[in-house]
C-alpha cells in the first residue's frame, strides 16, 4: 500500500450513479470504494450526476426519464469536464452503466467496473430477463463504446469476464480485462443470539421463536420472486415458518401469488432494510433462498455466508462460483429440489453443518483484499 501512495501522487476520481435512481447495490459499491481507499491512505474523491431537471417530479414519469438523462449526459459532463481541470491520477468509474462517461475523460487512465452484461446481452436479443426498447438499445450499445473507451475494466465474476470478453474486448486486446471480485459492502458477521434478536424486535411480525427463510432482493424477474413463494408454499404443510422479503416492496402482481398460494398471510416485508438490520435478519433466518435466473455477482449470497446463514441457490454462475461448496444449489426450474433443502435445514445440525461451511467459504471475499488489487491495478496505471 505504501507503494502505491508513493506511485499515485494526485486523486482517484470516483464516478457514482444518479441518487434519484436508487441502485443501492451500486451507491454500496461506490461508498465502500470511497471509505475503503480513504483507510489505505490513497486520496479519493466522490462525484455522481445530481438532480436539477430530474427534481421536477409532477412532470410524470415518462417526461421526468428524460429530464434525468439531461442531468446524467449533458449537465453531469459539464461538470466532469471542470473537474478533471485539477490535477487526478485516474479516474474509476464505478457502474458500468455509466461507462458513457470514458469518452469525456482525456489525459488519465479510466477504470471501469463491470458489475454485468445482461442488459448489454438482452439488448443484442439473448434471453437475461432484461428485455430492452428501441432507445434501450441505444444505450446499451453506447455503454459498449463506453466500456471499449476504458483503459481497463474491471469484472466483478468470472461471468462478467467472460461476457466483457465476448462483447467488448477488441481484437487488439483493448480494453485490458481484469478480474477483482466484490468483497463484502458491510463488515456482515455472525452475531450472538440475543444482539441479533433485539435488532429485529422493531420489526412486529417477527416472534424471536418463529422460524423463518429470507429472500434479499428486488422485484425484477431475474430474481424470481415469483419462484421463491411457489418454493415456500411448497414447505407450508411441513413447516411453520415465514417468508421474509427484504429490499424492494413486493409488487401487487407478487401479493396476488401470494394470496393464492395460501401463504401471503406468512409474508414478512422488510423494504430498504438498513445493514444492521439485514446483518441481523440473516444471523436468525433459516436460510437465504436465492433461485435467481441470471446475475452479475450475488451480493446476497456472500452477505448471508458472511453471517453463518445456509444459501440455497441456483446452479447458475456466476452464483456457483460465489457460494462455492458451502452452497446448496439447483436448477431454477426445480422448485421442489429447493423446498426439500429449505426444510432439511430447518433441522438444527443440518443448520449448523452449512453454516460452517458458510462462514468458511466467505473469508473468500475480503473487501480488504478488494481494495488492495484495485489499489494494485491503479499503481499499474497512474504516472510515478
Amino acid at each position: 500500500m505504501a507503494r502505491l501512495r508513493r506511485a499515485i501522487k494526485a486523486m482517484v476520481l470516483l464516478i457514482g450513479n444518479y441518487p434519484p435512481d436508487r441502485l443501492q447495490s451500486m451507491q454500496r459499491f461506490a461508498t465502500m470504494m470511497l471509505e475503503g481507499l480513504t483507510a489505505a491512505g490513497v486520496p479519493a474523491e466522490l462525484i455522481q450526476p445530481q438532480p436539477f431537471f430530474g427534481r421536477f417530479r409532477y412532470a410524470g414519469r415518462s417526461v421526468a426519464k428524460w429530464l434525468a438523462y439531461i442531468d446524467k449526459f449533458v449537465l453531469f459532463p459539464l461538470q466532469l469536464r471542470r473537474r478533471l481541470k485539477a490535477p487526478a491520477a485516474l479516474v474509476h468509474i464505478c457502474d458500468h452503466s455509466n461507462a458513457m462517461y470514458a469518452k469525456q475523460i482525456h489525459g488519465v487512465p479510466v477504470v471501469t467496473t463491470c458489475h454485468d452484461l445482461l442488459a448489454v446481452r438482452g439488448a443484442l436479443g439473448e434471453q437475461t430477463d432484461c428485455p430492452a426498447s428501441l432507445t434501450g438499445k441505444w444505450l446499451q450499445r453506447w455503454i459498449v463504446a463506453g466500456l471499449r473507451a476504458a483503459t481497463t475494466v474491471a469484472c466483478v465474476s468470472k461471468t462478467t469476464l467472460d461476457d466483457a470478453r465476448r462483447l467488448v474486448a477488441r481484437e487488439d486486446g483493448t480494453p485490458k480485462l481484469e478480474l477483482i471480485e466484490l468483497g463484502l459492502s458491510y463488515p456482515y458477521r455472525r452475531l450472538p443470539a440475543d444482539e441479533a434478536r433485539a435488532r429485529l424486535a422493531r420489526i412486529s411480525a417477527l416472534s424471536p421463536d418463529m422460524p423463518f427463510v429470507l429472500h434479499v432482493g428486488s422485484n425484477l424477474r431475474r430474481k424470481n420472486r415469483e419462484g421463491v413463494l411457489r418454493i415456500f408454499a411448497g414447505c407450508k404443510e411441513q413447516w411453520n415458518g415465514l417468508l421474509v422479503f427484504a429490499g424492494e416492496p413486493l409488487s401487487e402482481t407478487l401479493r396476488s401469488l401470494g394470496r393464492q398460494l395460501g401463504v401471503l398471510d406468512r409474508v414478512v416485508e422488510v423494504p430498504d432494510a438498513a445493514s444492521g438490520v439485514l446483518e441481523a435478519l440473516y444471523n436468525c433466518a433459516t436460510a437465504l433462498l436465492f433461485p435467481s435466473r441470471f446475475e452479475g455477482f450475488g451480493w446476497p449470497i456472500i452477505e448471508a455466508q458472511a453471517c453463518g446463514c445456509p444459501v440455497i441457490c441456483s446452479d447458475r454462475a456466476p452464483m456457483t462460483d460465489v457460494a462455492g461448496s458451502a452452497g446448496l444449489t439447483h436448477d431454477v426450474e426445480d422448485e421442489a429440489g429447493f423446498a426439500a433443502d429449505l426444510l432439511r435445514l430447518v433441522n438444527p445440525a443440518a443448520r449448523e453443518l452449512w453454516s460452517t461451511k458458510a462462514l468458511e467459504n466467505a473469508k473468500r471475499f475480503s473487501t480488504a483484499a478488494m481494495i488492495a488489487k484495485y489499489c494494485e491495478l491503479y499503481r499499474s496505471l497512474a504516472p510515478v
